[in-house]
C-alpha cells in the first residue's frame, strides 16, 4: 500500500523530479485503517520515524566529512537534501551536524528534488550569491543529482571524495 501511494503521488505531480512527504503517506494509510479516532498527522510523523529507525542499523558520519566541515568552519554552508525532513533533520541533529550549517533545504518541504535547479537557486538566493554562483563550491556524492546541476548554474562542484583529497583530509 505504501509503495502504491508513493508511486501514485509521484505520477500525479506536475514536477519533473517529484518529491513526496512520507509522513503524509503514512497519515493517509493510518487514517484509512484506523478503527477509532486518531490524530492522523501526528501518527503519520511518528510512523515515518519508526519506519526510518527500523531501516538504519548504524548511523554515523564519515570522519573525513566531519574534518572537512570543521576545516571550513568559517565559510557559509548549507545542505540541499533529497531526504525527508521528518527524520533527516533529527538524524543530522543526533549526529551533531545540523548546527554546522547556516540552513538546510529538504526536498520534502518543496515537492521536488535534485537535480531540479530550483533547489540550488534557492540555496544561492538564501546565501545572497544568486548573482555570483562562481563563488560557491558545491559538494555531493551524485554526479547527476548534485555535480551537474551545480555546474549548470555556474557553481564550482566536486564529489565529496574529491574534496577530501583536495583538502588533504584522511581518516
Amino acid at each position: 500500500m505504501y509503495t502504491f501511494k508513493v508511486h501514485e503521488r509521484m505520477e500525479d505531480s506536475k514536477e519533473i523530479y517529484p518529491e513526496i512527504k512520507v509522513e503524509d503517506i503514512f497519515a493517509e494509510i493510518c487514517g484509512e485503517n484506523s478503527i477509532w479516532k486518531i490524530d492522523e498527522k501526528l501518527l503519520g510523523i511518528e510512523t515515518s520515524r519508526v519506519f526510518r529507525a527500523a531501516s538504519i542499523r548504524k548511523l554515523r558520519p564519515f570522519p573525513q566529512s566531519v574534518k572537512l566541515i570543521e576545516h571550513c568552519i568559517n565559510i557559509p554552508k548549507c545542505i540541499i537534501s533529497n531526504g525527508q525532513r521528518v527524520f533527516s533533520e533529527l538524524e543530522l541533529r543526533f549526529l551533531g551536524l545540523y548546527d554546522y550549517f547556516d540552513f538546510v533545504i529538504f526536498s520534502s518541504d518543496v515537492g521536488y528534488k535534485k537535480p531540479d535547479l530550483r533547489l540550488f537557486m534557492t540555496a544561492l538566493k538564501r546565501m545572497g550569491l544568486e548573482l555570483e554562483p562562481k563563488c560557491v563550491m558545491s559538494l555531493g556524492d551524485s554526479y547527476e543529482n548534485e555535480i551537474l546541476p551545480a555546474r549548470k548554474l555556474g557553481m564550482r562542484a566536486m564529489t565529496i571524495e574529491e574534496a577530501w583529497k583536495h583538502y588533504g583530509i584522511t581518516d
